[in-house]
């Protein structure tokens, strides 16, 4: 088995110390590093622990050696192309238990016509970890909204559709939000 706690809390835009905060009983940001890079034993408790801190079933946090993996071959920075100092893979993504997605049928902002948006959904104490993210936001009558959260006050939420020309919309008390976790595009 093989831990998937990094790509699940990254996803979630978390930092090791969130993770950390967030378990019951609160444990370090040190634990957490360590139990992702498997420097300490990843126990049963703590599996429950950490999935629990991150919202997803426990399931979502490992890769079991039945599922595919996807060898990484080179790796691309600004100097261009090079071989890895290190063997890695790249795994199938999870699906959250209450992960929607956004089908995009045209071109908007910097998303194109053709692509899949996975959102993480959240609750409303969770709405602060996705300022600057790009969210969905159910509206009344089975309307949506698509834009960057650009601000928060008390129970209200700015956003700024990702339209050319658009113009900051508010939305109070929205029952949950959709945080952009993944793209993915056919190239």
């Amino acid at each position: 088995m093989i831990s998937r706690i990094r790509d699940v809390r990254k996803a979630k835009g978390l930092t090791l110390d969130d993770v950390a905060m967030r378990c019951e009983p609160p444990t370090t940001a040190q634990t957490i590093g360590r139990l992702e890079t498997g420097t300490r034993t990843l126990s049963l408790g703590w599996l429950n622990r950490i999935a629990d801190a991150l919202g997803v079933d426990s399931a979502a946090l490992l890769s079991l050696p039945d599922q595919e993996e996807l060898p990484v071959a080179a790796i691309l920075d600004h100097k261009g192309a090079h071989a890895l100092g290190k063997v890695e893979h790249i795994y199938q993504p999870a699906i959250e238990p209450a992960m929607v997605a956004l089908r995009v049928k045209s071109s908007v902002g910097d998303y194109r016509a053709g692509d899949d948006v996975w959102l993480s959904r959240r609750s409303a104490d969770q709405f602060g970890s996705a300022l600057n993210r790009d969210i969905l936001v159910p509206r009344p009558a089975g309307r949506f909204l698509f834009g960057r959260l650009i601000g928060r006050q008390d129970n209200k939420l700015q956003i700024l559709p990702l339209g050319s020309g658009a113009r900051q919309q508010i939305v109070s008390d929205p029952e949950w939000i959709g945080v952009a976790v993944r793209l993915v595009r056919e190239l």
